[in-house]
């Protein structure tokens, strides 16, 4: 549940923005997710987030190391209504929200020939349903406040075509075509989408079930960069998104993955 990325090890941009300004974040207590809490919240932003489990002690270390702590709220992504909740939660107890995350994915594996309806069903309710809901809940918020900034965040599998999770890959595909259409129908409100892209991140989670020496050295074989990436090393280019930085970026997919794709 801990960051494992420690984001204060790294040294970060400061973008003046996104002081101040209310992040919410899906599957924010662990992996990535927990990086960008702590990225955020590096930057004087107020952090709300959304996971599976409780992540009191995680913004309890938060808190104590930026004494400011996100709010962490118990949801499944799967429950459109929950979620919608959820953002109405952090909205009343943390203002408008002016950037939105939609980090919450899950990828297990499987074959073509062992696939249910009902799995398929569930890998894009978790993998790509909720990115729609986030954004329809947040969007007047942001029109309100006269823009704002939704970061996707969609895997390189898509560009590799790798196999082994195939509906997991269309979901990530269909990631980058809901970006694509969010940005051109927010556009005239000032609100950007975009598509963050990462690479084999080596979060606890991937490092548990899927990292052995083979695989990652044949990763690391098809990077430019010879170096496995980081957690931390998708916080830099969230935050660059999210700000006013790429004020003109929107549409656009980012690719972070040491130049596999």
């Amino acid at each position: 549940m801990h960051s494992s990325s420690d984001t204060r090890r790294m040294a970060m941009p400061i973008f003046a923005d996104l002081s101040g300004i209310h992040v919410f974040i899906t599957g924010g207590g662990s992996g990535i997710g927990a990086a960008l809490v702590e990225g955020f919240l590096a930057q004087g932003a107020k952090v709300s987030f959304v996971d599976l489990i409780d992540a009191t002690p995680f913004c309890q270390a938060m808190n104590a190391a930026y004494t400011k702590a996100p709010l962490g709220i118990v949801c499944d992504v799967r429950d459109v209504s929950a979620l919608q909740a959820a953002i109405e939660q952090a909205r009343e107890q943390q203002g408008p929200i002016g950037v939105l995350i939609n980090n919450a994915a899950l990828d297990t594996r499987h074959r073509l020939d062992e696939w249910s309806q009902a799995q398929w069903d569930d890998a894009l309710a978790i993998n790509l349903r909720p990115h729609f809901f986030t954004a329809q809940a947040v969007a007047e918020d942001m029109r309100a406040q006269g823009g704002g900034a939704i970061v996707n965040l969609s895997s390189n599998s898509v560009q590799l075509g790798l196999a082994g999770y195939p509906s997991y890959v269309a979901a990530k595909a269909g990631i980058a075509g809901l970006t694509r259409a969010l940005a051109r129908e927010l556009g005239p409100d000032g609100i950007r989408v975009n598509t963050l892209v990462p690479g084999w991140v080596m979060t606890e989670r991937q490092r548990e079930k899927w990292v052995n020496e083979k695989d990652l050295n044949a990763c690391l074989a098809q990077q430019c960069l010879k170096e496995a990436i980081a957690v931390v090393d998708m916080v830099g280019p969230c935050l660059f998104l999210a700000s006013n930085a790429a004020r003109m970026m929107t549409g656009q997919e980012l690719i972070v993955d040491g130049g596999r794709a």
